[in-house]
């Protein structure tokens, strides 16, 4: 029995199938049976959990069959905590089977979210190039609209850029014509997660995966806007970098923030997934 997935939006998503990036890595290789599940997961069909591939279906399957608005979050980082040294250097902390992963989330979501430190840091692409699937559009946060005119995101057309910055926020110069500038209230030069979860509803992007970095996850996570995170821990120990999940935790450890958690194996790094809404 298959389950259709939620409503996929419209052609601001940039979700059309089409070849991989330039210069990208092929699809990771794997067995017919996986790429047919993959390919039923791709088309919003849950496969059986049983048989040929059922680790995928097993893994993608609940979030293909999700009704409504879907928020999850992804990090790797090292066993104490960190998702780069203290120099910023994270290429990489987690291995090959944990970005197989983690571009499996993005083919699977309508949008991915990353803060402007993040694009600054690492330039990053934020499209699907280790597996086969349609690219996500491109959502930077950014209240203060100081991401590099020159970076990846704003410049490369390969799919869709939302620009989210603050109300009174000053864009310097014209943006190229893959990039669309959203404002939302930025008090103190923040933006709430809800409101930036609100504007992108507006776009019809509904699914979102909030990737990175650090602080971005956490602000998501602390606001209960998000229905999974998973977090992939990587068999290294770093001793002092830039940190992953921190947020306002609780005084006696009877609140701290606990869910329903599954974990499977990627490679060396073992990724744990959290619960927190169905």
């Amino acid at each position: 029995m298959t389950e259709p997935s939620s409503p996929r939006p419209g052609p601001l998503a940039g979700r059309a199938p089409g070849p991989l990036d330039d210069g990208a890595a092929d699809p990771a290789p794997g067995t017919a049976a996986d790429a047919a599940v993959w390919d039923r997961l791709l088309a919003g069909r849950v496969p059986p959990p049983a048989g040929d591939g059922a680790e995928l279906a097993e893994r993608y399957g609940p979030l293909v069959a999700h009704r409504g608005p879907l928020v999850i979050a992804q990090l790797g980082q090292s066993l104490d905590g960190f998702i780069a040294s203290r120099t910023g250097h994270a290429e990489f902390v987690t291995g090959p089977a944990d970005r197989e992963h983690l571009h499996r989330l993005r083919a699977l979501v309508d949008a991915v979210l990353v803060g402007v430190g993040t694009v600054a840091a690492d330039d990053c692409r934020l499209t699907v190039r280790a597996v086969p699937g349609p690219h996500p559009t491109r959502v930077v946060l950014d209240p203060s609209a100081r991401a590099p005119a020159g970076s990846f995101v704003l410049t490369d057309d390969t799919a869709p850029t939302l620009w989210v910055v603050g109300e009174d926020a000053v864009v310097p110069g014209a943006t190229a014509p893959h990039v669309i500038v959203v404002r939302v209230p930025a008090p103190a030069g923040t933006v709430a997660p809800a409101d930036v979860l609100a504007a992108l509803a507006a776009h019809g992007l509904e699914r979102v995966l909030v990737e990175g970095g650090g602080r971005t996850v956490s602000r998501f996570l602390e606001a209960g806007t998000l229905h999974r995170l998973y977090l992939t821990t990587a068999p290294m120990l770093i001793g002092d970098g830039v940190p992953g999940i921190r947020f306002r935790g609780a005084d006696h450890l009877s609140q701290a923030l606990r869910a329903p958690a599954r974990r499977f194996e990627l490679g060396d790094d073992l990724c744990t997934e959290l619960t927190f809404r169905s």
